[in-house]
């Protein structure tokens, strides 16, 4: 008899599901207090990580899709709160940087995002967090060693084989 999947129990529904929820919470929150949709404000704390970012490095380390970080792209900077600038490693491309408006937005909003954080997470001891901190790396890099194995060129037991 097959596997019944109960959806509730499913590990990748469970972590889609609490993603959406937090994100959901997260989005009304800058939505309303600094009209910045969530890919928005990824771009502004990724970009003010580094001293002049790449779209394609900022799709990477987000997980966003290039059309999704594209429009963010031209959102801030329509706004004023990112800039265009050479990339001296690369003609064909140009790096984000952020503006001083850019700057003074991020000083604003980290403060309360570090704030909501905590919030969120104020009933889980500091130990409980390091742990989940540390399963969830474990999980991306799970996740990263099946995405790199069903890539072009792997075989079908590269996905599976822990070797």
């Amino acid at each position: 008899m097959p596997a019944t999947l109960r959806l509730d129990a499913f590990i990748p529904y469970r972590l889609s599901y609490t993603s959406n929820l937090v994100s959901d919470i997260v989005a009304r929150a800058y939505e309303a207090q600094f009209a910045l949709k969530i890919p928005e404000w990824r771009m502004i704390a990724v970009t003010a990580e580094n001293d002049g970012i790449t779209q394609q490095a900022i799709s990477e380390r987000t997980r966003m899709d290039k059309v999704t970080v594209s429009r963010a792209a031209i959102a801030l900077v329509d706004r004023d709160l990112l800039a265009r600038a050479p990339n001296p490693a690369d003609k064909r491309s140009h790096l984000l940087v952020l503006t001083a408006a850019g700057r003074d937005l991020y000083a604003q909003v980290a403060p309360r995002a570090l704030a909501l954080e905590q919030g969120m997470f104020a009933q889980f001891d500091a130990a409980e967090l390091a742990r989940f901190v540390a399963m969830l790396r474990r999980i991306d890099a799970a996740a990263r060693a099946i995405e790199t194995a069903a890539a072009p060129g792997a075989s079908a037991t590269d996905a599976t084989d822990p070797a």
